[in-house]
């Protein structure tokens, strides 16, 4: 393989799965966990796919993508993970092409998720409305933007989500998924619903089971039809000393109540 090209990212992989992003840069730069050093010059000769010793460690050399982007974030809120990104994604079948609203950007680990999957075709708009997570989740979607070769078009609102329907309509006349992560759902459910299309699908994100009750309420008030309600656990096994695997000493993954509702075509007229 060619070796690769100045300003290029690229990840540092160690073979238990943790990552180092950086880019064939001159000058020296600190990265956590390995150290001060010129990554042109560490990186001179070599491409993807080498092994390359930085520090005391040995590392494979490879393309970033979504998982070395999500381990190398910056982090200021709370972000959705894995779990619970996934199974949102599947669920309201989101893809590319899709025309996405995100309500709560924080550090854009939900977001990360979204545009990996959206393709150059799909639209994403972000709203954030404290200044400080929006400037963090700002930095990571740029970073991510830099090495993914298919990244939707992006748009990050500052406000309210409860205010910024009008700029989010301005940007698509609809939208097919909405996911809402904030402190009161419920709140601003009816406004963001009415920028679904029919047969578009709204999320909330609740941590505790009072505010998936209140959204859950406001959801059948205003005519959308809660299609799933719940959690999802995950829990990691692990190999045994002694042979066999077993359920790791982690507790059981639960992170937030997930509640998925459509809206549908109003009735006929009789």
């Amino acid at each position: 393989m060619a070796e690769g090209a100045r300003g290029e990212w690229v990840a540092l992989r160690e073979d238990d799965g943790r990552a180092y992003l950086l880019q064939r840069s001159p000058g020296e730069l600190k990265v956590k966990g390995l150290g001060r050093f010129d990554a042109e010059k560490i990186l001179d000769g070599y491409s993807t796919g080498d092994r390359i010793v930085v520090g005391q460690k040995s590392l494979t050399i490879v393309d970033p993508a979504l998982p070395e982007a999500r381990r190398n974030m910056s982090r200021r809120a709370q972000v959705i993970g894995a779990k619970d990104s996934g199974f949102l994604i599947s669920w309201m079948g989101i893809g590319v092409g899709s025309k996405v609203l995100e309500g709560g950007h924080g550090s854009g680990g939900l977001a990360m998720h979204l545009a990996n999957v959206m393709g150059a075709s799909g639209t994403l708009v972000s709203v954030e409305s404290r200044p400080e997570h929006a400037e963090v989740g700002r930095d990571n979607m740029v970073r991510m933007q830099s090495f993914m070769s298919e990244f939707p078009e992006w748009h990050l609102i500052e406000g309210d989500l409860g205010e910024v329907a009008e700029r989010a309509r301005g940007i698509c006349d609809n939208f097919d998924a909405a996911i809402i992560d904030v402190a009161e759902p419920w709140v601003v459910v009816g406004e963001v619903a009415t920028l679904l299309r029919a047969g578009g699908r709204l999320a909330c994100y609740c941590p505790t089971t009072a505010q998936l009750e209140r959204s859950w309420n406001e959801c059948e008030n205003i005519g959308l039809i809660v299609e799933w309600a719940g959690e999802m656990v995950e829990r990691r096994w692990v190999k045994a000393s002694k042979g066999g695997v077993r359920p790791g000493n982690q507790p059981m993954g639960h992170t937030a109540f997930l509640l998925i509702a459509a809206r549908v075509a109003p009735d006929e007229e009789e």
